[in-house]
């Protein structure tokens, strides 16, 4: 079977983009999946995204981690695909689609993409750290700085000894500015340290604005792969309006025999 696919990057996350809506991409094939993921032996990339029509919005957007498994809402991976269905020419520059989370509305201008995520309610306190669930669960934790913070160590070892085989997303956050942080993530799925993560970034937001380190209603946040930035709005602890907003590129395209 030969394959026609493109490679997409926000901030250094990046993905495997098909365009599915002949529906002709082998959907339950995990071993497929993992193969074009693979970076010594496939294509390369955080995960594999498939495009294809829905009959309630303009397309829907099918995220699959690199393990092989349909994952949760990418934040990275909505952005890129809402790029990817502009190339297409399946939307202009607004658009509402489908994901795994439900529907997201989104704008393209001049190769930035602003989602809006959904709204967050539950935001879970501890001692040592914020959970909360921005279309992926996520662990956030502050550290005096991330810049050779050990992430794939402590990462893996929160994601299964807190949370088990199900696991969660673990991001440590260092404050910069009032309004600036800098965050690095152990995505799970990827079972490792990723560039950016854009549920993760979201969370981050939304965590330091509860916990008062930030009172900005446009937030910044420094990943390893470059800036985004969260607007956000908050009303008696339900934050809505949010949206994830930063670059996302066509790195290539071509073809694959598997």
């Amino acid at each position: 079977m030969t394959l026609s696919f493109y490679k997409y990057q926000g901030t250094g996350n990046d993905f495997v983009l098909i365009d599915n809506r002949q529906l002709e991409f082998p959907k339950n094939d995990t071993k497929l999946v993992a193969f074009l993921c693979d970076r010594q032996f496939g294509i390369g990339g955080d995960g594999l995204i498939l495009l294809e029509n829905d009959e309630l919005s303009d397309f829907r957007m099918v995220y699959y981690n690199a393990d092989g498994n349909e994952g949760s809402m990418c934040g990275n991976g909505g952005r890129c695909t809402v790029a990817f269905a502009n190339f297409l020419g399946v939307i202009n520059k607004d658009t509402v689609f489908n994901a795994a989370d439900g529907k997201h509305a989104a704008t393209i201008e001049n190769g930035i993409v602003s989602l809006q995520m959904q709204d967050v309610s539950e935001i879970k306190e501890k001692p040592e750290y914020v959970f909360l669930d921005t279309g992926s669960p996520h662990h956030v934790q502050m550290v005096k700085t991330v810049e050779g913070f050990e992430v794939f160590k402590e990462g893996k070892k929160l994601r299964y000894g807190l949370y088990g085989q199900t696991g969660s997303n673990i991001n440590f956050v260092e404050i910069l500015e009032d309004d600036t942080f800098a965050v690095r993530t152990y995505e799970r799925g990827v079972e490792d340290e990723t560039l950016s993560c854009g549920t993760g970034v979201t969370a981050v937001a939304i965590a330091m604005h509860n916990a008062g380190e930030t009172s900005a209603n446009r937030i910044k946040v420094h990943t390893q792969g470059g800036e985004l930035q969260v607007e956000l709005s908050e009303k008696d602890g339900v934050y809505s309006q949010i949206h994830l907003i930063g670059p996302a590129k066509q790195v290539f395209k071509g073809e694959i025999v598997c």
